[in-house]
């Protein structure tokens, strides 16, 4: 019984990537269509399909088969392989607006660290995690913060002296750190408060 939420969970992901590339293929068949200034009716005539099917398929409503899909591309001369290219072009825009963004707890967070999470990647094979991190005078100071991947941080507000490996830097408004963030890393001194600063944290994904 655990097991079916996840199962679930899993289901709906595929048919919500199933929907958009259904969609994605249907509105590429009828930009072909337009280009070359055919009516649906001469398209489904050549494909031996029905002008409904057809209609269906352009409007992301129905599945095709590759053999359909195969039979559209004749009639419209084009390689199948281009119905695809609207779906390959799609990317991940994460839009947050001044003052929001999801405040979370990272593994790790020290007490009076603000996390406010700006975005993130999700069909990547990199995962890509940009945070404002807000410092004030009742945040610990740890700059013995270890995780896998690179991290870049630029100052935006405050100094704080930053600790990556054997290394402390000074850091004031503009100055930024690119690092490797499996060496202890982390705010060794809150020299003026409150800080405030951009980090992206990057990694590879972890697949199951």
């Amino acid at each position: 019984m655990s097991d079916t939420p996840a199962a679930t969970d899993d289901q709906s992901a595929m048919r919500a990537d199933e929907r958009r590339l259904v969609e994605a293929i249907g509105a590429q068949i009828r930009e072909f269509r337009k280009q070359l200034d055919v009516t649906m009716a001469e398209v489904a005539h050549r494909a031996g399909l029905s002008v409904g099917m057809l209609s269906k398929i352009e409007r992301g409503v129905s599945s095709p088969s590759l053999s359909t899909l195969t039979t559209i591309a004749a009639a419209l001369n084009v390689p199948v392989t281009a119905f695809f290219r609207r779906y390959e072009e799609q990317r991940d825009c994460a839009y947050v607006r001044a003052g929001e963004g999801l405040v979370i707890e990272r593994a790790g967070t020290r007490a009076g660290h603000e996390y406010r999470l700006l975005g993130h990647s999700i069909r990547s094979h990199i995962t890509v995690e940009p945070y404002l991190v807000t410092l004030t005078d009742e945040s610990e100071v740890f700059p013995l913060f270890q995780h896998a991947g690179v991290e870049f941080i630029y100052l935006l507000a405050g100094e704080v002296l930053y600790r990556h490996g054997r290394k402390t830097y000074h850091l004031k408004p503009g100055d930024s750190l690119f690092f490797d963030s499996e060496a202890a890393h982390g705010p060794e001194e809150l020299i003026s408060l409150p800080v405030r600063m951009i980090a992206v944290l990057s990694r590879a994904r972890e697949h199951d």
